[in-house]
């Protein structure tokens, strides 16, 4: 515990610093709530996302064995050419916000090209938006998690620290000036009663 001064200011002092604690509590309390709602919407967008391209996995499970046909469909047959991302603010934190993506396609003959390549380019390009789209969300989870960690760290500090300490440097403070006063009214009886002697 510090060492504090015995005085009227340092009795003012504590009080402001009491005062500017329990104001600024429930503001982090809530931002502390509130961080811990969107960790969880951000969690439950990202199992949505994944449970979707499991989906897609499982419709190419069917055809997949096509891909093998020589010289029809290549792994560069799509490539991403941006990924379109936004900055957004979740109770003071900056987070990228996912907003699409653009693909460059392998041009290929429509007439020589089996049917199921169009297919195969659009599954493709899907689970590329929804893996770019999991991988932002996934950065918005950690940095919404790091700033959790610092405003429960707050939360803590002003709660199980900061406030009862100070509460018991105002009540040592008021106890000492309570004793200084009446000490002091005592020395005054005395002096009186000395004077009135003599």
């Amino acid at each position: 515990m510090a060492k504090i001064k015995l005085t009227k200011n340092e009795l003012k002092k504590q009080k402001d610093s009491l005062k500017m604690y329990q104001r600024y509590l429930p503001t982090l309390m809530l931002k502390k709530q509130q961080l811990q709602a969107e960790i969880r919407n951000t969690e439950n967008r990202i199992q949505d996302l994944k449970a979707e391209k499991g989906k897609i996995d499982e419709s190419f499970k069917v055809w997949i064995g096509v891909f093998g046909e020589k010289g029809v469909f290549t792994p560069d047959i799509v490539k991403i050419a941006a990924v379109k991302t936004a900055v957004g603010n979740i109770a003071g934190v900056s987070i990228p916000l996912f907003q699409g993506a653009d693909f460059e396609t392998q041009a290929y003959d429509l007439a020589r090209a089996p049917l199921w390549l169009d297919r195969a380019v659009e599954g493709l390009e899907r689970t590329l938006l929804l893996d770019l789209e999991t991988k932002t969300l996934e950065e918005q989870r950690n940095r919404l998690d790091h700033e959790l960690r610092v405003t429960t760290q707050r939360v803590n500090l002003f709660e199980k620290v900061k406030i009862p300490e100070t509460k018991i440097h105002i009540k040592k403070i008021q106890v000492y000036l309570g004793d200084q006063q009446t000490a002091a009214v005592v020395r005054g009886k005395i002096a009186k009663r000395g004077m009135e002697a003599t």
